[in-house]
């Protein structure tokens, strides 16, 4: 695996794993602890989850306050997405501060997303099915929504018009207000 750290905010990290192929296909390691642990990441997988969506689909930005935070790793089964990471943790040098990346089922590349950060991604090719592991699992009561639109974001996402959104991302919090609510 080949672990890069964002040039925007060091806690990120794009992973590229190295994949080996033949004429059956090919295998790689998705997740591997010793690795992650080499890179200063203590990741411990409680809970995965997998999504499908159709193109033009935008889920969050979502987030779990403390102390329910959750860790992500991010990876594409099938299709293409834009996958966005903001930094909300109120003592970082990098709040407020977003990243993206395009992650897809050719490259099998993945994102490591650490606790503290809201997390998004764009549908970019006819549907997509996405597969994360978390360190913590689902607590309903902590879940909190950043408005992916937040002019203070400014987040460059790879769309004209509107995108798709649930009901409970079109009531998303701003920056602002979601920084008095996790203090």
């Amino acid at each position: 695996m080949k672990f890069r750290r964002d040039n925007k905010i060091n806690d990120v990290i794009y992973i590229e794993p190295e994949v080996f192929g033949d004429e059956r296909g090919y295998f790689f390691e998705a997740y591997h602890e010793d690795k992650f642990k080499e890179q200063g990441l203590q990741f411990k997988v409680v809970q995965s989850n997998q999504s499908k969506s159709r193109q033009g689909v935008l889920r969050g930005l979502h987030l779990q306050k403390a102390p329910k935070e959750q860790a992500k790793l991010v990876r594409v089964l099938d299709g293409r997405i834009f996958d966005v990471a903001v930094d909300v943790r109120q003592d970082s040098a990098t709040f407020g501060i977003w990243t993206g990346y395009e992650l897809n089922s050719k490259q099998n590349n993945m994102l490591f997303i650490p606790g503290g950060f809201a997390h998004g991604l764009y549908v970019l090719s006819d549907s997509a099915t996405v597969f994360y592991q978390c360190n913590h699992v689902y607590a309903p009561e902590s879940e909190l929504t950043l408005r992916y639109d937040d002019p203070e974001l400014n987040i460059d996402w790879p769309f004209e018009g509107q995108p798709i959104l649930s009901s409970k991302d079109k009531e998303g919090f701003s920056l602002r207000q979601l920084s008095n609510i996790i203090n």
